[in-house]
């Protein structure tokens, strides 16, 4: 079977909106549920973060999800039996992030055959070097139909870029700024510059801007340099609050964008 976040691209073009949340936050519970909403109000990709207790490459709002996620008893083990019959409910591509430290403890092996057992599509594990990749992992990753998703930032050179183009699957992590995570920067903030070398560069891989995106201006504005927006801070903050899990998703997503 081909691998959905592939078949997302042929499908859609433009203005693909990722939606990024920490598993096990803000309840213990609240995984599958976030997933099935996110999907119902008409999100193309998930990204579902495995807590970690040194997140170090993300802001504030994430790192306080992860760390109540992690007290709520989140762990790789309890995800996999949450998400076990996710593929019953649905279709659109799961992509677990994390850092690599968490899927080594677990096994890299063991932790692509849970992956593909259950229907996840791929991984964002950005700590994790490209040669230790290419040399180590990449066989036990397409043997499961996983893809690893690279990131590049406004500092990768061309080069670099270049390398990155040519060992990635599915699409590129297109880190919006050398910033960590977070909300709040304005549709200016971003560097065009950057957004316009790497269209210019003609890469074989779609790409999906991320870091900074938290309304309809800024995801609009990444959408015009890349097929679509990742959203993870300014979701997670959404969903804090003690209001209705359903009507926090409904209305947050109808904030962002239509889907068409």
């Amino acid at each position: 079977m081909k691998n959905r976040i592939n078949q997302l691209f042929e499908k859609k073009k433009e203005n693909i909106l990722s939606v990024y949340f920490t598993a096990g936050f803000p309840t213990i519970n609240d995984t599958v549920e976030i997933i099935q909403e996110l999907e119902k109000n008409g999100v193309d990709l998930i990204e579902i973060g495995m807590p970690f207790s040194d997140p170090t490459a993300d802001g504030p709002v994430i790192q306080k999800s992860s760390e109540t996620a992690l007290k709520n008893g989140m762990s790789l083990n309890l995800l996999f039996e949450q998400l076990k019959t996710i593929r019953e409910s649905v279709k659109i591509p799961l992509i677990l992030m994390g850092y690599f430290n968490p899927v080594y403890q677990f096994g890299v092996g063991k932790f692509c055959q849970k992956c593909a057992e259950i229907g996840i599509d791929g991984t964002i594990l950005p700590d994790m070097p490209l040669n230790e990749f290419e040399a180590d992992y990449k066989e036990i990753f397409q043997q499961n139909n996983l893809h690893n998703i690279l990131l590049i930032t406004p500092q990768t050179s061309e080069e670099r870029i270049e390398q990155i183009d040519a060992a990635s699957e599915g699409f590129i992590y297109m880190v919006s700024s050398s910033a960590t995570t977070g909300a709040g920067k304005k549709v200016e903030d971003f560097q065009q510059d950057y957004f316009e070398r790497i269209q210019q560069m003609d890469l074989k891989n779609p790409c999906i801007i991320g870091f900074g995106i938290s309304d309809r201006a800024t995801f609009a504005n990444a959408c015009k340099y890349a097929e679509g927006a990742i959203i993870g801070s300014a979701f997670v903050k959404s969903i804090s609050t003690n209001s209705s899990l359903k009507n926090s998703i409904r209305k947050f997503i109808k904030g962002i964008y239509s889907p068409r």
